[in-house]
This record gives structure tokens, sequence and C-alpha cells, in this order.
């Protein structure tokens, strides 16, 4: 299972394919439980750079989830390895929603998107 948890509006511009977006201010932790029973499931977690998906991979461990791991620099990273990214409809894209002028440094391959 992959978890795409930057904001839905991020996730729209691109995202890693099949993967569901949880957000992270609005992470909600009943629902993933409901919705996602099997704490055995391979989890990967991933945001721009690491820092908000660490934080949901934390909770998602808190509620016992076994099999978490953070994808390491996060859809900047995997995007400046060339890997491709798919739109809200399915298209590949070179569009990254850069998060903020500080952390858009750290993408340096594809379009960046800075708007909400």
């Amino acid at each position: 299972m992959l978890l795409d948890t930057r904001e839905p509006y991020e996730y729209k511009v691109s995202h890693l394919d099949n993967a569901v977006c949880v957000g992270h201010t609005k992470f909600d932790s009943k629902a993933f439980l409901a919705q996602y029973p099997n704490k055995e499931a391979k989890i990967v977690v991933y945001c721009s750079i690491g820092v908000r998906s660490e934080q949901i991979g934390e909770k998602l461990i808190k509620l016992g989830y076994k099999n978490v791991q953070n994808l390491y620099g996060g859809i900047f990273e995997w995007k400046n390895k060339n890997n491709a990214v798919v739109d809200e409809n399915s298209k590949e894209t070179d569009k990254v929603h850069a998060y903020s002028k500080e952390w858009g440094i750290y993408l340096t391959n594809g379009i960046k998107i800075y708007k909400k």
C-alpha cells in the first residue's frame, strides 16, 4: 500500500501511481483503521521530502501496523531520479507541488507548482 501524506491539493498536482492520499493535517486514524484493517500489510508512506510521512508513519506504527516504511527523499527524490508521477487523471506529468519556496529547492527535476 502506497500512502501519500501530503495535502489533497498537492496530490492533485501529481503523485506516485496508485498512491492513496491520506493527507497530513486531517489524517484520521479511526477512518484509516476502519478502511485498512490489515496491520500486516506492507505500507510505504511518502510526502515531499519525508518529514510529514515520517509523522504519519509513526502514527501508523502506534496504531499497530507492523510493516511501515518511509520513501527516502519523498516525491522530490523520486522525481529527481526521473521516476514517473501522475496527475489527478492518472496521466504522466512533469509537475510536482513543491510545497514552499524553501523546500522547493530540493526538487531539481520537473515543473514546480506552488498553488493551493
